[in-house]
């Protein structure tokens, strides 16, 4: 049995829910976000709380049963309050800027690299050392995220690197003489 599948979902003041046989659309303050409605499961809504049941005990029902609740829980989040992830950079001569809607990182290169920011995704340089990504959909959001961080990831050594801001760097102790 889903542990996550039997919490109920509640939907805060402001944002709708339309359910249909084959989507489900959420629409808040922050924009409109849908996900698939599985058809291994069965969404009902009343009084403002999801509650989210296996049509039957097939392996199916139930795989898709916890995957559906927590989609569609991000969904409500995400056009009600939004998602952030924030980045830092470290390391000398390590920086980034605003280009217009794009961000420009040096990262010790030989070159600058110029990261589009995608549709949906706000990026802001809050210091030359630190970045936040911010949207509605929690996927589009990590994906940006880790996709700036995989320019430069963090070495062992020093922690130079892009980094997520509560991630904590492993440090290893260099050669002895």
């Amino acid at each position: 049995m889903s542990r996550i599948g039997k919490k109920l979902i509640d939907v805060p003041e402001g944002v709708n829910v339309t359910i249909s046989e084959s989507e489900i659309l959420t629409t808040g303050p922050k924009g409109e976000l849908s996900c698939e409605n599985f058809s291994g499961t069965n969404v009902i809504l009343q009084d403002n709380q999801i509650s989210i049941e296996p049509i039957d005990n097939t392996l199916e029902s139930i795989q898709f049963w916890g995957i559906q609740r927590t989609l569609l829980n991000n969904n409500i989040v995400g056009v009600s309050e939004g998602y952030t992830k924030t980045l830092e950079i470290n390391g000398v001569g390590y920086k980034a800027q605003m280009k217009g809607n794009n961000i420009q990182l040096s990262l010790g290169f030989s070159h600058d690299i110029n990261y589009e920011t995608p549709e949906g995704i706000k990026i802001e340089a809050i210091s030359p050392t630190e970045i936040n990504i911010s949207g509605i959909d929690k996927q589009k959001v990590g994906q940006v995220a880790a996709e700036i961080r995989n320019y430069r990831p963090p070495e062992p050594y020093k922690g130079k690197g892009v980094k997520y801001k509560d991630e904590y760097i492993y440090r290893k102790e260099g050669k002895k003489k």
